[in-house]
């Protein structure tokens, strides 16, 4: 099943070229790493894919649907049951561990939203801290929030945008560990931006090599690693 497929897809910023005639699809409950350098594209996916900015020309189809169709919004952000953590993440300072992740579900006016925070709070083991504000935790505790407040949520999709870049290494393999797991417990589509091959060699299901919007290599771990075109061969040195 093609759970999300973007057909020939054009989009520029101030008439600069940014992705012109991109197709791919990605697999249903599959992990799949965009991985290249900045300006690769790869966070454009993402907010194409999120409905956060629309082609210029192209089609997005999610789960047999299509969501947006040459620069016109089909299906709003809003109903394409889709989570986005931010680089930056996002949190609300002024709001409490607790707050940040119960906000969603208050604006959806959902029924036993204490038991449903808690209990996505348990599962990442930060029940300890609900009643912190942002700058009290560590990096480390911030991303599980970020997480969290995407995940309780439940949708069929997360989108991360280089989740982990200002962590450092100790650090970024235990949250590694996290975002690994979540495929299964919350039975998610995940796509995940990285410029460190190391970042997606160790999580993916699925690579996708981009450079300068185009698709270099797509294709499991092994298969990048054994390629034998000269840009990934360059870009897997560093």
């Amino acid at each position: 099943m093609q759970l999300i497929e973007l057909k020939n897809i054009k989009h520029h910023y101030d008439k600069i070229s940014v992705l012109d005639d991109l197709t791919l699809h990605m697999e249903d409950n599959q992990l799949t790493c965009l991985l290249g350098s900045s300006g690769s594209g790869k966070t454009t996916i993402l907010r194409l894919i999120a409905g956060l900015e629309t082609p210029q020309k192209g089609q997005i189809i999610i789960d047999n649907q299509i969501v947006t169709k040459n620069n016109q919004i089909i299906i709003p952000p809003q109903d394409r049951s889709i989570g986005f953590i931010f680089q930056d993440l996002a949190l609300w300072p002024h709001f409490t561990v607790y707050n940040n992740i119960a906000f969603g579900l208050k604006e959806r006016n959902e029924n036993n939203i204490q038991d449903t925070v808690f209990e996505i709070l348990d599962f990442f083991d930060l029940r300890d801290h609900a009643e912190k504000y942002p700058h009290q935790l560590s990096g480390g505790q911030k991303q599980l929030v970020a997480i969290a407040r995407s995940l309780v949520l439940k949708p069929n999709i997360l989108l991360m945008d280089e989740p982990l870049a200002s962590l450092d290494v100790k650090l970024k393999r235990k949250i590694l560990k996290h975002i690994k797991s979540l495929k299964e417990h919350f039975d998610l589509t995940i796509i995940y931006v990285t410029h460190d091959h190391k970042e997606a060699f160790e999580i993916a299901d699925n690579i996708l090599v981009l450079n300068e919007g185009e698709i270099e290599e797509m294709g499991t771990v092994e298969q990048v690693k054994r390629s034998k075109n000269k840009f990934i061969n360059y870009f897997l040195e560093y």
